[in-house]
């Protein structure tokens, strides 16, 4: 059983392809994606054939050892010939062995929605107050419960309940505050500009529970948790450990607005009209510029990777590739989009919140927010 183990542990080990088959989805050629999945299919084969012929013989049987002690021995040992006997009881193998290969061979390779099925549908739009119609949207946040929180060009931090309606006043700042992010439980980042801070917001205490200084002015924020990501605009870029405060300076190329996504580092540049993929320790990984994107704003990600950026000049939502090649136009003044400004994303409830510009009855305009299901 000891040899059969070993045996099997260095199969295991020949076998791990998943970080080869992430990788190759994500970089490889078509023509490469064909050429890898054949060696894929070829090591399965093997592999599946190997788990047959293990279960085919006796390998997985179980042996049970049992003794029977002679009754003789309650009688006088000079009578006893013999102390018993060994009997072997073979159990048939449940082990239950599913390869796959008859009918799932298909389902080898499994690949999430592509960029055409991306289709957003208006769910519903923030209702504003008139007495608040004065409204000039820096940034909108989809919070985990479902909630939204509003940044007004006025330094207030709002919040709206599930439903859009005005529930309270957050906080306001005596600093210009342009950008805002979720960073975890009740906590809020807001860029402060030309104070070169980062104030961490407490949503249901409506307070401010610290300060982060930087050496540079802070634009867009970003963060997942655990660390938190500054830029200047057009140029530096701070990320941040939250246990520590620990800052570490990127070189990057420039950037406007910025997100941030399994370990890489999404920005878009306005006066280039290009968006950069980095990873989270600076290296350039991807660059793509499109006529689709025109002064770009505004960035997020879902669930899948795709980049979704605020064209303002082209006044349109526009979604980029994961791998960063291809692009889409999902909302446009088709659409009802005006002035669209902030965008986030809701990734475990695909939700995507986008500001946007509306007429009341008497034809007067305000800004408020769209919310749709992605």
């Amino acid at each position: 059983m000891a040899t059969l183990v070993d045996q099997m542990d260095q199969r295991v080990s020949k076998i791990e392809m998943q970080s080869e088959f992430t990788e190759m989805t994500q970089y490889a050629t078509e023509l490469q994606m064909y050429f890898g999945l054949r060696e894929i299919e070829k090591t399965t084969f093997q592999v599946t054939k190997y788990i047959e012929d293990l279960e085919s013989g006796d390998n997985f049987n179980e042996q049970n050892l049992e003794v029977k002690i002679s009754s003789a021995l309650r009688s006088k040992l000079k009578d006893v010939k013999s102390f018993g006997y060994i009997k072997i009881n073979t159990t048939s193998s449940t082990l239950q062995i599913k390869t796959g290969r008859k009918d799932q061979a298909q389902h080898l390779v499994s690949k999430g929605p592509g960029i055409d099925h991306i289709i957003p549908s208006l769910s519903k739009s923030l209702i504003i107050p008139e007495n608040m119609r004065s409204l000039d949207i820096y940034a909108t946040l989809i919070l985990p419960n479902g909630k939204f929180v509003i940044l007004d060009s006025n330094k207030t931090l709002l919040m709206f309940s599930n439903e859009g309606i005005f529930i309270r006043q957050i906080v306001t700042f005596t600093e210009d505050s342009y950008r805002a992010c979720f960073v975890r439980q009740n906590t809020v980042a807001l860029t402060l500009g030309l104070a070169n801070q980062i104030a961490l917001v407490d949503i249901e205490k409506n307070a401010i529970i610290e300060r982060i200084e930087f050496p540079h002015k802070c634009d867009g924020a970003a963060s997942n948790g655990t660390t938190l990501v500054i830029n200047e605009d057009g140029g530096k870029i701070t990320t941040v450990n939250l246990n520590d405060k620990s800052h570490t300076i990127l070189e990057v190329i420039g950037t406007d607005c910025i997100s941030l996504f399994k370990g890489k580092i999404y920005c878009a540049v306005y006066l280039e009209n290009k968006v950069y993929c980095y990873k989270i320790t600076g290296e350039p990984l991807w660059t793509f510029q499109h006529q689709d994107i025109a002064s770009p704003v505004g960035i997020a990600l879902d669930m899948h990777g795709f980049v979704y950026i605020v064209s303002i000049r082209n006044i349109s939502i526009v979604v980029v590739s994961p791998d960063g090649k291809t692009c889409k136009t999902i909302l446009s003044e088709d659409d009802g989009i005006t002035v669209p400004w902030a965008i986030d994303i809701n990734r475990e409830t695909r939700m995507m919140v986008v500001s946007n510009e509306i007429s009341d009855a008497s034809g007067a305009t305000y800004q408020t927010a769209f919310v749709y299901k992605i």
